[in-house]
């Protein structure tokens, strides 16, 4: 079996626009959410998310003709490709591999979301339409994966996945499957989303599924508090770099960890809330694991979806319970959305990212904004409340639920030559 290892890794967040900084703002505990900036929100219940600030294209080789033509999503997915490239080594022309053995399979949960809103905006009756001709370009959830295959010269397999919030896990996974399967040498993967727009404030508001927490933005993700009243919209993207480990190391490739074991199930259940005893979530899990041949008490941390509403905290630590048995006493579990909010199809990607960062620097992420104990969750367990906390650790699991009942897990395991 060919073993796959990531080479690079890029980031764009609510926490940073790198992956030093991000990492930076996990071990603080710092939460990136404040009042909306990128629309007046002001009519809304919820009015506050989890933005990328600042954000400047430009410096990631893409200039401002091209940027126009790109959905804020696709701007995110080029910015931490950028970065994930260039720790590679595969960022510039000569890097000396053959294009068609490097793919990009990358996803996002919902697309160009503010891209189809201006659109429609634009041209409502009775005016006659004059839609912009990049309209549907701009929208379409693979574009990210086009457009990196092109501003790059990547001709291998290509394509997008897009299963809500399971969307990242899911490309990781495909990701490897192509690596196994030797149709590809190299995949650059992850997922983008930019779904902070009027839109999707105003969908995911009607579902009553955002925390309205307006008198105390940074408080309001409280995964696993006693007083969770929902998520946090987040945005942004991340990029990994697989590869397989023998060409990696050919190359001289940095190996920053490799990824032993990944799975998918669904739960078969209701079109948004899990498996209320998380059967689906525990089979993926267990599945993961099976993959990998490593047994419960191997894994040092899990980095859970930890959404911060009510029914999905309660059903997602079932399923890690049910997983892990009397191990689960012994291992950290903390959730970085109570940090960076919800980047829905990009979370996976992020958060395997915060798995590597576990790996190399020795620290389990905090789940901020405690206050408050759920008399229905377990005391016992490590929620690794407030504050990071410094580990050894070799082996993370990281889960991705999304609505539609869809599960992801990856795998990570410290690289050892």
């Amino acid at each position: 079996m060919k073993r796959i290892v990531i080479t690079g890794q890029g980031a764009i967040t609510p926490l940073g626009h790198t992956v030093a900084e991000y990492t930076e703002g996990l071990k603080a505990g710092r939460s990136g959410a404040a009042d909306i900036t990128l629309f007046d929100a002001s009519e809304f219940k919820t009015r506050f998310a989890c933005e990328v600030k600042d954000f400047d294209l430009e410096k990631s080789g893409v200039d401002k003709r091209e940027a126009r033509r790109m959905d804020r999503f696709a701007q995110f997915a080029m910015a931490s490709t950028y970065e994930a490239l260039g720790q590679a080594g595969i960022r510039d022309a000569d890097h000396g591999i053959d294009p068609t053995r490097i793919a990009v399979i990358y996803g996002s949960g919902i697309g160009g979301l503010g891209s189809l809103q201006h659109e429609i905006e634009e041209n409502k009756a009775p005016a006659v339409p004059r839609h912009n001709p990049f309209m549907i370009p701009k929208m379409i959830s693979d574009i990210a994966a086009g457009l990196i295959s092109m501003k790059y010269g990547f001709t291998g397999i290509n394509f997008a996945t897009v299963s809500a919030c399971a969307t990242a896990n899911h490309a990781i996974m495909c990701a490897c499957d192509a690596i196994k399967l030797g149709k590809a040498d190299i995949v650059v993967t992850g997922g983008a989303e930019a779904a902070i727009t009027r839109t999707g404030l105003g969908g995911f508001s009607s579902m009553k599924a955002l925390s309205p927490r307006n008198d105390d933005p940074a408080t309001a993700s409280r995964p696993y508090d006693g007083e969770r009243d929902g998520f946090v919209l987040g945005e942004g993207a991340g990029t990994l770099v697989l590869e397989e480990l023998e060409h990696a190391k050919k190359r001289g490739a940095t190996i920053l960890c490799e990824v032993v074991g990944t799975s998918a199930t669904a739960d078969a259940h209701h079109i948004t809330a899990p498996h209320p005893e998380g059967l689906g979530a525990s089979n993926a899990m267990r599945l993961a694991l099976a993959e990998a041949g490593l047994s419960t008490s191997d894994v040092d941390y899990v980095n859970t979806h930890g959404t911060s509403t009510p029914l999905g905290d309660i059903a997602e630590l079932k399923a890690v319970m049910k997983t892990f048995g009397a191990d689960v006493y012994k291992i950290n579990i903390s959730s970085t959305k109570s940090m960076t909010g919800h980047l829905l199809g990009a979370a996976g990607a992020i958060e395997t990212i915060a798995g590597i960062a576990a790996i190399q620097d020795g620290f389990i992420p905090p789940t901020i904004n405690h206050f408050n104990a759920d008399p229905n969750i377990d005391a016992k367990l490590n929620l690794t409340f407030n504050e990071a906390q410094e580990r050894k650790v070799d082996v993370v699991l990281s889960n991705g639920f999304g609505f539609g009942g869809h599960n992801a897990v990856v795998i990570l395991k410290r690289y050892v030559g």
